[in-house]
């Protein structure tokens, strides 16, 4: 949509899945660069503007507007971003992976966003556009190399030059390309100056120790009701039934012929908690890979093809897990069970992102989907994921089943999502930024261990609620324990809204759409991930309390 300097005849080089859905095209530059050779003040293009055309007028106020909402340049070389870095405060410097169109001074005479690097941005009510980059290309010479180098890191630095008859205004020789070697950067560790420069190490590591401490907390909880308030009623129950005096039974223990009674609605409660376990799957192994550093930022659109190609191959765990417990449940509609399995929940996320993808098209935008791909994505669904799903639900049907399968249920499921929250709302920070705010995300090792924390949180939150309603005598704990650690999500959604109101600058009603819409995809996906597993930890609880009491 920007009128700026486009490369002539150069094909688009080729995306991989990850990118796609993403949104990021990557387009060819007019910029030439030979190595070692240094260019001053090449120019690339020239445009002018008569503006009284309308068509003209229409493409100023377009670049306008995208100062005022700081819009940014993107760009790569080597696969390497270009970085712009400036001081900050604190005495550290920031390079950013990108780089402003412009910037402006305000009608009180105050400047925005990149104006406040140079005193001479003083006019009020003005825009100032950055038409020349002074570009600098670190490389590291290597030994018994064809190539003899290896681009390291490459930075720019923004300018605004006025020319009159052919000459800048600004004095001194604009300098455009220069080379320069850096012998202390690696080849391996050529991206952490980037990543080094953002200061969010500290904050991690506040949120590691914020999250522990709620795990202790919950981990001495459970451990106090495990090792002495259960330990002290199976003993007192067990004695109880071997006098000749035995009293009343009370307690938890009153609901033992009850405590597997299906659930109501047990078809959808299955259908989720399969759909949940292949979401809980694909988190824990794509992060254990990108922990690894097989999907660092240098691997373009990994991480998501990762995701999506794990998606697809989980099927059959989900048709298990599904069909496992429907049967425990008594169900017998089988079909019904495996085709909602199949179809239900990614039905509902591709129809979102589908009407999200009409919007983007209607306005577009780049990050719209092209056909093909949704074709793609259709075809990984339809003929592997959807087969894989039928095999796992005759496995599950085919197995046996051994056992037939704060005291009010709203404010305990309200309760039970606070907690595993504050374990991962500051990670959800910096998770959102990158998403919405295009700063770079690569503390995978941090997400991991949030990951981790986020699993036993939920897990001791939901049998710490779920002892509690036993002892009140309620064994309708399935869907209970489901959304206990489910509610989780709504205070994803809570705080995602207030991310959009207090820290984007969106503007126009298809954009918003857009937000709330995809953010209501991954609040879907968090409801099924951590619901699955609150109920697995419920269920494994129930199982070994009811085990080890003697029944008459």
């Amino acid at each position: 949509r920007f009128d700026f300097c486009q490369a002539e005849g150069k094909k688009r080089p080729s995306e991989n899945l990850g990118q796609v859905l993403f949104g990021e095209r990557i387009e060819p530059s007019p910029y030439r660069f030979t190595f070692k050779k240094e260019e001053t003040c090449k120019p690339v293009c020239t445009k002018t503007y008569d503006t009284k055309k309308p068509e003209d007028k229409q493409k100023l106020d377009f670049l306008k507007k995208s100062m005022l909402l700081n819009y940014q340049h993107h760009w790569i070389v080597d696969n390497m971003p270009v970085t712009w870095c400036y001081d900050v405060e604190d005495g550290q410097r920031f390079c950013n992976p990108g780089f402003p169109i412009g910037c402006y001074i305000t009608e009180d005479g105050r400047p925005k966003d990149a104006c406040v690097i140079n005193s001479e941005f003083h006019e009020k009510d003005t825009f100032y556009i950055f038409n020349h980059v002074d570009i600098k290309i670190y490389y590291h010479a290597v030994e018994n190399e064809a190539l003899g180098a290896r681009l390291v890191a490459a930075k720019l630095e923004p300018k605004r030059l006025v020319f009159r008859n052919n000459l800048s205004s600004n004095s001194g020789p604009p300098q455009d390309t220069c080379f320069s070697e850096e012998k202390n950067i690696r080849w391996a560790s050529r991206w952490d100056y980037i990543l080094e420069s953002m200061p969010h190490t500290h904050i991690q590591w506040f949120s590691i120790m914020n999250s522990l401490v709620i795990v202790l907390f919950l981990s001495g909880m459970v451990a106090m009701i495990m090792l002495r308030t259960l330990h002290k009623d199976i003993a007192r129950y067990n004695q109880m039934d071997s006098t000749e005096d035995a009293q009343e039974e009370f307690g938890w223990k009153l609901v033992h012929g009850d405590i597997f009674r299906p659930p109501r609605k047990g078809m959808l409660l299955s259908v989720f908690l399969g759909s949940g376990t292949q979401i809980l799957i694909m988190t824990f192994v794509t992060l254990f890979f990108a922990c690894l550093g097989f999907l660092s930022p240098a691997n373009r659109g990994a991480l998501m093809t990762c995701a999506v190609v794990l998606w697809v191959l989980l099927g059959t765990p989900a048709g298990y897990v599904a069909a496992r417990f429907y049967k425990s449940f008594g169900g017998e509609k089988w079909k019904t069970n495996v085709l909602l399995t199949s179809f239900l929940c990614p039905g509902i996320v591709f129809a979102d992102f589908f009407i999200m993808n009409l919007i983007l098209w209607g306005e577009g935008s780049s990050a719209a989907i092209p056909f093909g791909t949704l074709v793609a994505i259709l075809a990984l669904w339809f003929c592997i994921s959807v087969p894989l799903t039928f095999i796992g639900a005759y496995f599950g049907f085919k197995k046996n089943v051994s056992q037939s399968f704060y005291t009010k249920p709203l404010p305990g499921i309200i309760m039970g999502g606070i907690l595993p929250f504050g374990c991962i709302f500051i990670q959800l920070f910096f998770i959102l930024n990158s998403i919405w705010s295009h700063q770079m995300y690569y503390m995978f090792g941090f997400l991991f261990l949030v990951f981790i924390i986020l699993v036993i949180t939920c897990s001791e939150a939901t049998i710490l609620l779920c002892y509690f309603h036993l002892c009140a005598e309620d064994y309708h704990w399935q869907w209970r324990s489901f959304l206990t650690s489910g509610f989780t999500a709504v205070y994803f959604l809570i705080y995602a809204i207030h991310y959009f109101f207090s820290k984007l600058q969106i503007t126009g009603t298809a954009s918003t759409i857009l937000y709330f819409g995809y953010t209501m995809i991954m609040v879907l996906i968090f409801f099924l991930f951590t619901g699955t597993i609150g109920f697995f930890a419920c269920f494994w609880f129930v199982t070994k309390i009811y085990s080890v009491v003697k029944v008459d």
